[in-house]
């Protein structure tokens, strides 16, 4: 059994248990917890442009939620590091990832990332 991405939806990112049961500790004895629900959820779900699912779409890449997976991880790793847009590579695609707004901005296949250059990316996150 797999899981399709469907374009237009949102999808979760990974957030590790132990780390949001110790940031609340933290901030339920300073403060109290500001943000909304809502907020939380845009801040960790990977979102899809239109002109990305365009080109998800014309180029016939499908995504599946392993895939989704590893790129969430990746955006994970970039924002660590401080990225703000970052070139994901994966076996025969290519996404431009928008890292603040966890937004992936376009796509390529293999066919379309020869002979081409990536202009205004400031990292790449390599996934085998």
């Amino acid at each position: 059994m797999s899981d399709r991405m469907i374009i237009g939806h949102l999808y979760p990112g990974k957030i590790h248990p132990a780390a949001l049961h110790n940031e609340r500790k933290t901030q339920a004895q300073a403060n109290p917890p500001a943000g909304t629900f809502q907020e939380l959820l845009n801040e960790n779900l990977l979102k899809i442009s239109n002109h990305a699912a365009k080109r998800l779409q014309q180029r016939g890449i499908e995504l599946k939620g392993d895939q989704l997976a590893q790129i969430q991880s990746a955006v994970d790793k970039a924002a660590a590091k401080g990225s703000k847009e970052s070139l994901i590579l994966m076996k025969d695609m290519a996404l431009i990832v928008n890292i603040p707004n966890r937004t992936v901005v376009t796509a390529m296949d293999g066919n379309a990332m020869k002979d081409n250059v990536f202009t205004q990316i400031d990292s790449a996150v390599i996934i085998s």
